[in-house]
């Protein structure tokens, strides 16, 4: 029968007509020596045998070399910042707005990367982003250094 998995958690219990103690069954534990005889840190291809095996290439291509970051423009455009609670149930939404020639993707990357500063939730729509809960200052903080010009406008 396999009922071990059932009765783990008691001490005794009777598999068939056999009481059968847990407790000593499961207290064997393997445990790995810390003394010198044996390394800690073993090297599972230690014993392998590497003959009859084709060599290794000889000449291996050169890693592509490594992009370097490039600094966004430090003038990307102006973006008003507007506190609005205008049809939300009093709840105060900050609205970003005037994104020119910038791509949707990257918009909404910018909303997803300030929603995740603020801890708050918020939206992408028309071009505008809108996060909820007045988070005017750390939005602003975000977009400054994404290169833009933020302004507190309205409200």
């Amino acid at each position: 029968m396999h009922t071990l998995a059932c009765f783990r958690a008691t001490t005794t219990t009777t598999v068939g007509v056999i009481p059968v103690n847990w407790n000593r069954i499961m207290k064997k534990k393997l445990k790995i020596p810390t003394d010198a005889s044996q390394a800690l840190t073993q090297n599972p291809f230690e014993s392998l045998n590497l003959q009859g095996l084709p060599p290794g290439p000889s000449n291996l291509p050169a890693p592509p070399p490594m992009k370097v970051a490039s600094k966004k423009a430090k003038d990307r455009g102006r973006l008003d910042l507007i506190r609005n609670t205008a049809h939300r149930g009093g709840k105060t939404v900050v609205v970003i707005q005037g994104f020119k020639g910038i791509n949707p993707a990257e918009i909404s990357a910018l909303a997803k990367k300030i929603q995740k500063s603020c801890g708050t939730g918020g939206t992408v729509k028309n071009g505008t982003i809108e996060i909820q809960g007045d988070m005017r200052e750390e939005a602003a903080r975000i977009l400054k250094e994404a290169g833009f010009k933020p302004v507190f406008a309205g409200g």
